[in-house]
């Protein structure tokens, strides 16, 4: 049986051991522990909710979200995630690819990187249509990886054995189409 300080030290509290990290779920579900109500309160959420907006720009928002359960705060989260318009890399094409990284692997890792545009500003291509200025955008990854002469013979370390032995998104250029760079 859990006194009720036992209840509040279980979840208001993380520990931290040694090795593990304790408490970081959510235990507010009717019925956890008996002889104590946790069935879902309008009032009570209305009351302990706190909104509070660090910081804002015109690109972002920082905010705290106060006295709010972890499934609501994730799920708030989602919704978020979900509007915000976006752009990815769709369509890889690949020209010659000498790494030891597949093409496959290659072309999801490319979709996987944000780009900074404003989607409003283009449409959606339609399949079998062409790329134009309004549809798309076009950028260029030319990165070539060559043993480094002056490396120590005794080096083991990548960076030391090669130049250009990892590629970063400064690398890949934005190739503009049509009047895109005018925007």
């Amino acid at each position: 049986r859990f006194s009720m300080y036992h209840i509040d030290e279980i979840r208001n509290k993380i520990h931290l051991g040694l090795h593990t990290v304790q408490n970081t779920e959510d235990t507010r579900y009717p019925g956890t522990y008996s002889n104590h109500d946790d069935s879902w309160n309008f009032s009570k959420f209305k009351n302990n909710f706190k909104f509070d907006i660090i910081s804002r720009t015109a690109r972002e928002v920082e905010f705290d979200m106060i006295g709010i359960d972890t499934p609501f705060a994730n799920a708030f989260r989602r919704i978020l995630l979900a509007e915000v318009p976006t752009m990815a890399i769709e369509e890889v094409f690949i020209y010659n690819n000498t790494s030891v990284m597949q093409d496959e692997v290659l072309s999801h890792r490319l979709g996987l990187l944000p780009i900074n545009v404003d989607p409003r500003l283009f449409e959606m291509k339609l399949k079998g249509e062409k790329a134009t200025a309004r549809n798309t955008l076009q950028f260029r990854l030319k990165m070539r990886c060559k043993r480094n002469k002056k490396a120590p013979a005794d080096a083991t370390n990548p960076d030391k054995l090669y130049t250009n032995s990892k590629v970063y998104t400064r690398n890949i250029e934005w190739e503009p189409l049509g009047d895109q760079k005018d925007w």
